[in-house]
Order: structure tokens, then C-alpha cells, then sequence
């Protein structure tokens, strides 16, 4: 039997208690072995609450440590180009919070840095590994669907005007985008199995210049269209689409389906609805990142984080252009 790959973990994040420290606790192929934190105390909270045998005062101890396999990098957008290649020097295979960096030059440095370093890089889209997920992906590419049409998500929630995410400073500035907005990205590319060629973007910005909400119209090749919106100032709503000429799939929880989540299937003649079984998106996701390890072998290997990051960074270039063509309304007569 394979000795597991032992995991740890830089930061105290809420995602970590959110999903990934279970999930990395379920996955046969791992063992959670070491937490760190900033502050030796909390990372000493956090491992006796979640019976973490070993728990540092910082990042650079735990990097250290030679019984550590891989890590988990949780910490804000802006510090996992620093963590992540410093994790990649000391020889440890990295599992990435999305986005990857907080721009293109920064990923790059980051994939370029781990492909030297000679460890694995898988960015944390959990969402992609959940048995729903692939059962959509699988009946795109069979052509059950017909041929491709039309991509949608709408990924939004209310939150705190004084929350950390629409600090300028924190996570890169990439408010809506960055936190959310990039699963619709990551979705489009994802079942369009393509990159696009053509990207308008539009944003309505918080005070602090950080956008609030963001709308996306990317277009791929064969004229597939994927219509993506993300918010921090609307209702709950995570809602993916997927419409061929055929027919079309709905998921209703998008990337965090419910513990017994659906898919609709919808035909000229037919509504069909598919049941799943609860399954940890998180265990499934630390599991696929072990496997690679032992195997070299990616479901989505470094550069699909790259890419994704390309087209996050010309989504928000379009979105601060403002560049818009003003139309003229007869009813009203003005622009």
C-alpha cells in the first residue's frame, strides 16, 4: 500500500474551514500532517480543533520541514505567486487557491517556477471534480447535446461593504472578478474545451474602485458564446448553463452543488432530471492532486491555470476601459 502524501497547509483561511481541511482529511491518498500561521497561536488553535498533527508559527518553518509532501495555499490572491514558488523551491508540490496570481506575469512566473522546481501545480477549482460536473462535461463532449451554442453562469451574494475583498490592497483589486467571477470563466473554457477570441467586459465598481458587479461576453471558436456575471451586491444565485442545439443542461448550485445535487436536461420532447449522490468536491479535487503527484500526470495541468488567468486579465482590462459604444435612443433622445 502507498504511503499517503502528506499535506500542509500555509494559512488559516476561511475556505480551509470552509471545505479543504475535511476534504483533505477524506481523500485516501492523503494525510493532513502540518497547519502554520502568522500567529503561532492560532496555528496551534487550528490544529487541535481539527487534530492537525503539527502546527507552525510561520510559513518558511513549515516549508522546512522535510516529512511535508505538498501544500495547500489558501493565503489572498496577492501572496500565491510568493508562497507558491517558495513552497516550489523547497520541494513541494503546490495545490493553489484560484485565482492562480493576480495577473498574467505573475502566473507565469509561478508555472515557470514549479515546472523548473520539477513539483505539481494544480489551481483549486474544486468544482470541476465533482461527479455532477463531469457527467455535464461528458455528455457535452459526447455530442449529446448537439453542437455547442451557449455557456451562461451567474455566480452573486451580498456582502459587508467593509469587507477585505473590496480593499484596492488586498487580493489583487480584483473584487467580484477575482472571487467569483473567475468560476464563469473557468466554466466556459471548461465545456467549450477552447480559449476565446473575443472578450467585452463591463463592471460597476464600489467606491474603492474594487468591482462590485461584472458582466462577461466571451466568444469562442464556432461562434460559442459564454454570458458570465459575478456580484457582491445582489441575492444568492450560482446557476450554470450549458445549451447546444439539442438541448440543454442546467445546474441548478453550480459550483457548490448540495449534498444531493441535480441536473436538468431539457429537449424539444423531454425534461429529464439526473439525482446525484452527496460527494465531496473538495475530497475528489485533494484526491485528483495526489494521484498527479504520484502519477506526473494532470487532469488540469499548470497551463490551464495560466490560461485561465489570461483571459481574468483581459476581462478586467476591458471592464476599466469603459471603451463602450454610446447608442442613441429615439424614445428618449439622449445617450
Amino acid at each position: 500500500m502507498e504511503r499517503p502524501i502528506r499535506v500542509g497547509i500555509l494559512g488559516c483561511a476561511r475556505i480551509a474551514r470552509r471545505g479543504v481541511i475535511a476534504g483533505i482529511q477524506s481523500a485516501n491518498s492523503a494525510q493532513l500532517t502540518a497547519i502554520a500561521s502568522r500567529n503561532a497561536q492560532t496555528a496551534r488553535e487550528w490544529a487541535a480543533e481539527f487534530a492537525i498533527p503539527k502546527h507552525y508559527g510561520s510559513y518558511d518553518e513549515l516549508l522546512a520541514d522535510p516529512e511535508i509532501d505538498a501544500i495547500y495555499n489558501p493565503l489572498p490572491n496577492e501572496l500565491h505567486c510568493q508562497w507558491t514558488l517558495a513552497a516550489a523551491a523547497a520541494g513541494k508540490h503546490v495545490l493553489c487557491e484560484k485565482p492562480l496570481a493576480i495577473d498574467v506575469a505573475e502566473a507565469e512566473r509561478i508555472v515557470a517556477g514549479c515546472q523548473s522546481a520539477g513539483v505539481i501545480l494544480m489551481e483549486a477549482f474544486m468544482w470541476r471534480h465533482h461527479p455532477r460536473t463531469l457527467r455535464a462535461l461528458e455528455t457535452v463532449q459526447s455530442g449529446q447535446l448537439g453542437e455547442l451554442r451557449l455557456v451562461k453562469m451567474d455566480f452573486s451574494f451580498d456582502i459587508d461593504r467593509d469587507d477585505w475583498r473590496l480593499d484596492p490592497r488586498r487580493g489583487g483589486g480584483g473584487g467580484a472578478l477575482y472571487d467569483i467571477g473567475c468560476y464563469g470563466i473557468n466554466a466556459a473554457r471548461l465545456f467549450t474545451g477552447a480559449e476565446p477570441v473575443e472578450i467585452v467586459a463591463r463592471s460597476r465598481q464600489w467606491t474603492t474602485g474594487v468591482d462590485m458587479t461584472i458582466g462577461m461576453l466571451l466568444r469562442f471558436p464556432n461562434d460559442v458564446l459564454a454570458l458570465l456575471d459575478a456580484s457582491f451586491e445582489a441575492p444568492d444565485r450560482n446557476r450554470i448553463e450549458i445549451v447546444g442545439s439539442k438541448g440543454a443542461l442546467e445546474l441548478a448550485d453550480g459550483v457548490l452543488p448540495a449534498p444531493e445535487s441535480v441536473m436538468t436536461w431539457r429537449t424539444d420532447d423531454d425534461v429529464e432530471v439526473l439525482k446525484f449522490p452527496p460527494a465531496d468536491q473538495y475530497a475528489a479535487e485533494v484526491e485528483a492532486f495526489c494521484q498527479a503527484i504520484r502519477s506526473g500526470s494532470l487532469p488540469y495541468p499548470a497551463e490551464d491555470g495560466l490560461a485561465n488567468m489570461r483571459v481574468v486579465d483581459e476581462v478586467r482590462r476591458q471592464a476599466w476601459s469603459g471603451g463602450a459604444i454610446k447608442y442613441w435612443s429615439k424614445t428618449t433622445g439622449a445617450c
